[in-house]
């Protein structure tokens, strides 16, 4: 096993301190009883910071630092952990993350670098500034230390007495889902992606991690062209179901989940709820349902 419970407990342990307890609550106001974690309130606006300070507090941080990579939370994450231990970072987005997210990296204090393209340009960006310096890099999914942090959020969610048959979970490269499964060992996952950014609705398809073509709403979350190794061995071996939603499903569950809770997240933190609201997953009669909301550095959006 890559990535086991003890290591979400230990990671737990590790980070406390460093992060938040992020709120649960319940809700009927979707037309059905629903729990929510709202793991967008955490720090930097994304359930990415438990990765992140996992990973930097289990490594040997060379004098160099530490680069990443990221369409934006993974970074901004990175920068403000980095940043809090006393590290230098350097953090690579492409142009499209967005200026919400670009200014939470820059609020930091962290060395930005803005690279022109996808965010493949960028991780070459990031790659090619570890291969010249020496620094650390801090993966946004495929590592085992991330997903034991991302899986602390489900610890503490059931600490909080989360008693759902079935989570809904955003995927992007499949850190966060797979800690879910490391750590709900039992629970009905759902993953949900759009259509344009299914990478591991993809490989599940195929039989084997695929190269994808991102585009839409989500693409600076969800947008990993290629599903991590870990995640997929992870999902192939839970039996992970996925369901796809489309942007204008995420754009209305966006607006639904302002006007109804009065919580602002990006479209990625909305997919769980576009997923149950535009009818993609049908939940049963009396099946208890959890939607984690995950991201809260949206662009302006009308309201």
């Amino acid at each position: 096993m890559p990535v086991t419970s003890a290591d979400i407990s230990n990671a737990a342990a590790r980070i406390k301190g460093y992060v938040h307890e992020t709120p649960a609550m319940r809700s009927d106001s979707f037309g059905l009883p629903l729990q929510f974690k709202f793991e967008h309130t955490q720090v930097t606006g994304s359930f990415k910071a438990r990765g992140a300070f996992n990973s930097i507090l289990t490594a040997d941080v060379p004098t160099a630092g530490i680069v990443a990579a990221s369409g934006g939370n993974h970074g901004a994450a990175v920068a403000h952990a980095a940043t809090a231990l006393g590290h230098d970072a350097h953090i690579f987005v492409p142009e499209f993350a967005g200026p919400a997210k670009i200014d939470v990296i820059r609020q930091t204090g962290a060395n930005l670098h803005i690279v022109k393209g996808a965010y493949s340009d960028a991780a070459a960006a990031a790659t090619a500034h570890k291969n010249e310096t020496g620094a650390l890099d801090i993966h946004p999914y495929d590592a085992p230390a991330t997903i034991a942090g991302q899986g602390t959020c489900f610890k503490e969610w059931e600490d909080q007495g989360l008693d759902a048959d079935t989570v809904i979970i955003a995927i992007g490269g499949g850190g966060l889902i797979s800690g879910a499964l490391t750590w709900l060992n039992g629970r009905n996952i759902i993953g949900v992606e759009t259509e344009t950014t299914n990478s591991m609705h993809a490989a599940l398809t195929n039989g084997s991690e695929t190269d994808i073509e991102v585009s839409g709403l989500c693409a600076n979350a969800l947008g990993a062209k290629r599903i991590g190794s870990l995640p997929f061995g992870i999902a192939k071996a839970n039996d992970l179901s996925t369901v796809l939603v489309t942007d204008d499903a995420v754009a209305h569950a966006q607006k639904l989940i302002w006007q109804n809770l009065r919580q602002l997240v990006e479209p990625a933190g909305a997919a769980g709820v576009a997923a149950i609201l535009s009818g993609v997953y049908m939940p049963s009669k009396n099946e208890k349902v959890a939607v984690l909301l995950c991201g809260a550095n949206p662009a302006p959006i009308p309201i």
